[in-house]
């Protein structure tokens, strides 16, 4: 657990060049590894989401359901923190499901451990407001995209941003995510 945990730190250290002695100490006692195999939810609508996560291996998707219809919101592969945002923040029940799609492991915080983390360490607290700042970038290029790219921009941003999807999940999920039917999907990729 000491090696994975290093992964989590190197990757916190790009926020934050200086960890306190006592703050890598302290996540080491509230970070817990959960396992999840392919297909097992990590949260489901409706339930309030007391974690956040780290993705330290797997890919997940969010999703919720539309008129009996899955509509992926985004997907979350290693190196990325995951949780319901809204639900995570609010401490409300989460309107999105959070599925792994393939076998993940995953470091888990829970959101009194992540209070007191913040409360007591000013550093953490700046890393938690840097991290929200990142999230809030994409959600809002993630609206931009889905409301002013046509369906063919949408793709090609996959494909420059997030072409390792296209070996891990199925275009019927890559649709849903691109907001498409499968059908358009298959004539943009007929046109490359």
């Amino acid at each position: 657990m000491i090696s994975s945990i290093r992964i989590l730190f190197r990757h916190l250290h790009v926020f934050w060049c200086h960890f306190e002695f006592f703050l890598n100490l302290h996540l080491q006692n509230v970070l817990k590894i959960e396992q999840f195999a392919k297909d097992d939810f990590v949260l489901k609508e409706g339930s309030t989401a007391k974690k956040l996560y780290f993705v330290e291996s797997g890919l997940l998707r969010g999703f919720h359901y539309k008129e009996g219809k899955e509509i992926i919101n985004w997907f979350c592969n290693e190196g990325q923190f995951v949780t319901s945002m809204y639900s995570f923040v609010s401490q409300k029940p989460s309107y999105e499901n959070i599925q792994a799609i393939e076998p993940t492991t995953l470091y888990a915080i829970t959101f009194d451990d992540l209070q007191k983390l913040y409360k007591n360490y000013p550093t953490f607290d700046k890393i938690g407001r840097l991290l929200t700042e990142q999230y809030y970038v994409a959600l809002e290029e993630r609206i931009m995209s889905l409301q002013f790219q046509t369906a063919i921009e949408r793709y090609q941003s996959l494909m420059q941003n997030e072409n390792y999807l296209l070996q891990r999940v199925s275009l019927g999920m890559i649709a849903s995510y691109l907001g498409i039917s499968q059908e358009t999907l298959s004539r943009i990729r007929a046109k490359k």
